[in-house]
C-alpha cells in the first residue's frame, strides 16, 4: 500500500502527486519553490487567479501538461500554517483521497514535506496521512446486485519525503492499523441484526483471536446460569436467539497487573422489549452494538500494534425482543454481583447487560474500567450528535480517556455525577436498584446504574449513542456508522500510564 521515497524528484511519473499549501505570502517557498521554477512561476500566477487555493481544506486539481513527470496535481489548503493542526491535516487528506478515489485513480504520491510546519512535525503529518486514506475512502458494500464493472480503488501511496524513511514507514503503519480498525467497527455497525447476531459477533470476536493471539472465553446461556448472570439473561428472554458474553485478553506484559477492562454493550438489534420503541425510534436499532464494535475494532488495533499493556474486552451480547417469555415492567432481577434489579423499563436493557459484563471484566482482574455503549437517547438531547457523553468515578482515570479522546479527535463531555444521581438509582422499594429513575437527567441515570458495579474500581462510562452514527456524509467518511470511540479506546491503551492504587 505504501512506498516511502527519500529522493524527491518532481519529473519522476505519477497518475497524480498531492501537495500541501500553506495560507501565507509567499506560497510557494522553500521546497515548494522548485516545483514552481519547472512550472515557469505559472504556480503563483494560478493562487492569484484563485485557480488554486490555500484555503483551509480546498481542493484544486491542475493538469500538468507534461511540464513535470506527473499528469496531474491535486494542491490542498491548510489554511494559515499557525493555526495547523492534526485534525485539520486529516480532514484535508481525507478530503483529497475522496476526490482521488472518486477520479478512480489507483496510484498516488504524495509530497509529504509540504504538509510539515513549525507546528506540524513530520510524524503527525504521516500518521493523519495513514489515518485517512482508510477512514475517507471506506465504504460499505451493502447487499445491492453487484456491478460487472470492476470497482477501481487506490491501492498505492508513494509518500515523497526527505525525513528518516523508517520512521515514516512505521508511522504510516500506525496509522493506517487506526483507520482500518475504525473500519472494521463501522461495517459491524453497518450489518443488518438478521445477519449480525449474538453467535456471529462471538465467531468475529473467534477470529479476532485466532489471528491475533488473544485468549478467548465465549460464556454461554447455560454458563451465565451457573455464573449468575441474571441481568443478562433477563434481557435475553424474549429472544429465539441464544446469548453470548464474550472475553479477550490481551497480555502484553509478563504479569496480569494493570489491565484495562474494555466493556461494550452487544444489543445486536433493540426493540425496546415491552417498553416498545415507537415506528420511527426502531429503524436503526441495528447499530446499538456500537460499544461492542468499537471494542472489537480498538482490539484489531491492539492486536496488529502489540502495546506493552494488558487488556480484558468484555462485550455482553443478545438482541432485545419481545415474546411470550420476555422480561417485563416489574419483574425483580438478580445481576451477577448479587444485586438485585426492579425492572421499570425494558427498553433501558443496555446497562442491564453491561451490570453483568462489569462485573465479569473484574472477575478478570480488571484494575481500570471503561464501558461504552449507545446508551441512551438523553445524551443527544443534551450533547447533540457529535459529542460523546462521559462519566466516572476517577478523576486521574477520566484524564487519561480525555487526552486519547482529544488526540483521536473523538471529542467527549463529563456529565456530572452526584450523590443524589446515585440515590435515585438506589431509589427502589423493593430491590437494591431501579433501571429507569426517571426521564430527569437520563443519560446521568443510566451511566449512574452501570457505577453501580464498577463499585471501587477506576471506571469512566461513555455514552455514544448520539455519536455512533452519523445521516451525514463529511471528508473522513459516508453517512452511517462512525465506529465513534475504537481509536480513543486504542490510544488509551497505547497511552496508559500507570496510576497508583
Amino acid at each position: 500500500m505504501f512506498n516511502v521515497n527519500n529522493v524527491v524528484n518532481f519529473q519522476d511519473t505519477y497518475e497524480c502527486l498531492v501537495v500541501g499549501l500553506y495560507d501565507k505570502p509567499d506560497k510557494f517557498s522553500g521546497s515548494l519553490s522548485n516545483l514552481d521554477e519547472l512550472f515557469q512561476g505559472q504556480l503563483t500566477e494560478l493562487v492569484k487567479s484563485g485557480d488554486i487555493s490555500a484555503k483551509k481544506k480546498s481542493v484544486s486539481k491542475i493538469h500538468t501538461f507534461e511540464k513535470i513527470g506527473t499528469k496531474r496535481l491535486f494542491f490542498v489548503g491548510l489554511g494559515k500554517e499557525k493555526e495547523a493542526s492534526f485534525e485539520i491535516l486529516r480532514e484535508a487528506f481525507g478530503k483529497v483521497f475522496k476526490e482521488i478515489q472518486s477520479a478512480k485513480l489507483e496510484e498516488v504520491a504524495v509530497y509529504l514535506d509540504s504538509f510539515t510546519s513549525e507546528t506540524i512535525e513530520a510524524l503527525d503529518a504521516t500518521h493523519a496521512l495513514g489515518e485517512a486514506l482508510p477512514l475517507a475512502t471506506y465504504e460499505f458494500e451493502g447487499y445491492k446486485q453487484k456491478s460487472n464493472e470492476p470497482k477501481k480503488e487506490i491501492e498505492k501511496v508513494i509518500v515523497l519525503t526527505e525525513q528518516d524513511e523508517e520512521e515514516i514507514q512505521a508511522a504510516l503503519t500506525v496509522g493506517y492499523v487506526y483507520g482500518k480498525g475504525t473500519n472494521s467497527a463501522r461495517t459491524l455497525v453497518n450489518t443488518p441484526g438478521n445477519l449480525l447476531t449474538a453467535t456471529d459477533m462471538a465467531n468475529y470476536a473467534q477470529e479476532l483471536g485466532d489471528k491475533y493471539g488473544f485468549e478467548v472465553e465465549i460464556l454461554e446461556k447455560e454458563d451465565m446460569l451457573k455464573l449468575g448472570m441474571g441481568a443478562l439473561l433477563a434481557v435475553n428472554q424474549g429472544s429465539a436467539e441464544p446469548p453470548k458474553m464474550i472475553v479477550l485478553k490481551y497480555q502484553g506484559k509478563e504479569e496480569w497487573k494493570d489491565v484495562i477492562g474494555l466493556v461494550g454493550k452487544g444489543i445486536t438489534f433493540d426493540t425496546g422489549g415491552y417498553s416498545i420503541k415507537p415506528k420511527d425510534g426502531i429503524v436503526g436499532m441495528k447499530s446499538d452494538m456500537g460499544g461492542a464494535a468499537a471494542v472489537l475494532g480498538a482490539m484489531e488495533i491492539i492486536g496488529e500494534l502489540q502495546p506493552e499493556q494488558n487488556v480484558v474486552a468484555v462485550i455482553p451480547s443478545t438482541d432485545n425482543m419481545v415474546s411470550g417469555t420476555a422480561f417485563k415492567p416489574d419483574d425483580v432481577i438478580t445481576s451477577m454481583s448479587g444485586k438485585t434489579i426492579e425492572v421499570l423499563n425494558t427498553d433501558a436493557e443496555g446497562r442491564l447487560v453491561l451490570a453483568d459484563a462489569v462485573t465479569y471484566a473484574k472477575h478478570h482482574g480488571a484494575n481500570y474500567l471503561v464501558d461504552i455503549a449507545t446508551l441512551t437517547g438523553g445524551v443527544i438531547v443534551a450533547l447533540g450528535t457529535e459529542t460523546t457523553g462521559a462519566l466516572t468515578n476517577d478523576e486521574a482515570w477520566f484524564e487519561q480517556v480525555l487526552e486519547a479522546s482529544y488526540e483521536a479527535g473523538e471529542p467527549i463531555w463529563r456529565l456530572p455525577l452526584f450523590e443524589n444521581d446515585i440515590e435515585r438509582v438506589r431509589s427502589s422499594k423493593i430491590a437494591d436498584l431501579n433501571n429507569s429513575p426517571g426521564r430527569e437527567g437520563h443519560a446521568i441515570m443510566g451511566g449512574a446504574f452501570v457505577g453501580e458495579f464498577a463499585e471501587g474500581t477506576p471506571w469512566v462510562h461513555l455514552d455514544i449513542a448520539g455519536t455512533a452514527t452519523t445521516n451525514k456524509t463529511t471528508d473522513m467518511g459516508p453517512a452511517g456508522a462512525t465506529g465513534v470511540m475504537t481509536r480513543t479506546l486504542a490510544l488509551l491503551v497505547e497511552r496508559f500510564e500507570g496510576m497508583e492504587s
